[in-house]
């Protein structure tokens, strides 16, 4: 695996260490599959509905929770191009804890899956993918689930 920095930050306490584990595993894939530099960073929060609807509310100006947000720190800026000893660091992805698993629930798997699923998903968004034609959709959901199949997560 490619050295990258993948920060976790769990601010619900409700994360286990295997559930870390396997998101830093899921990015890191989605990394190295995006060929992603080495070297580069994300940071990915858990929070509850009221932190994720906040950010949604102050950022987005929709007021009500969401699953996950993508907050890219190049967003829209030109690219300098690799600059030696300064980190890529390519922005946040945060996780609603009580959506995921609500999620989960509803489509019949398991958290693992979706809590993998919303991070993937946020960290291709911080890559530039969107889903707003079918043909954008459709790329980034085959992607999405070509990366968590890698790991033996399949619906």
């Amino acid at each position: 695996m490619n050295d990258f920095d993948i920060e976790i930050t769990d601010h619900t306490g409700q994360l286990t260490k295997e559930q870390s584990s396997l998101i830093r595993q899921v990015i890191a894939t989605a990394m190295t599959k995006e060929k992603v530099a080495a070297g580069s960073e994300v940071s990915l929060s858990i929070v509850d509905d009221e932190e994720i609807q906040n950010l949604n509310r102050d950022y987005r100006g929709k007021d009500q929770p969401t699953d996950v947000l993508s907050f890219a720190l190049n967003e829209g800026s030109e690219d300098p191009g690799p600059m030696e000893n300064v980190p890529n660091i390519m922005g946040d992805v945060v996780i609603s804890m009580e959506r995921a698993a609500a999620q989960a629930a509803e489509y019949g798997h398991s958290l693992d899956r979706e809590l993998s699923f919303l991070a993937v998903h946020g960290f291709l968004h911080l890559n530039g993918y969107i889903h707003e034609s079918e043909e954008e959709e459709k790329e980034m959901f085959t992607l999405q689930e070509e990366i968590l199949k890698a790991h033996g997560i399949e619906k």
